[in-house]
């Protein structure tokens, strides 16, 4: 008997924490934050769960660019604009600061175009860009 409610408990944490994420109106925000941020730190084993299938090439590509150059990121704040049952438009404020050969070469605006997130496997991921 009480194998059986450590088992019904522990399945309620489990069902509770997938529907908190489901229902967080900033996830779709938080899973932008993640993506750039494991592809900024250089994060191979966070970043593979961070993007959408379809997006793969791109993501792929766009934290291989990243492997040359030391970035950090400056000031990240990224905001739901428009969510819908499965995808959402992200923008975001803040820069990356690129260094490469110890100069600081470049600072990459965050808000230049906003994000798509969706909904894939029950998790919100990157997706592209446009909205």
């Amino acid at each position: 008997m009480k194998f059986l409610y450590v088992l019904i408990m522990t399945l309620s944490i489990l069902v509770a924490g997938c529907t908190q994420e489901q229902s967080d109106p900033r996830a779709p925000a938080k899973a932008i934050e993640r993506y750039l941020e494991a592809r900024i730190s250089k994060n191979n084993e966070t970043f593979a769960g961070t993007f959408c299938s379809v997006f793969e090439f791109e993501a792929l590509t766009e934290f291989d660019s990243f492997g040359a150059v030391e970035a950090t990121i400056d000031e990240m704040v990224c905001t739901v604009d428009d969510i819908s049952d499965q995808k959402a438009k992200v923008t975001c404020t803040g820069s990356v600061d690129v260094v490469y050969d110890g100069e600081n070469n470049n600072t990459l605006d965050l808000g230049r175009f906003p994000y798509t997130a969706v909904q894939e496997d029950g998790e919100w991921k990157m997706c592209g860009y446009g909205g």
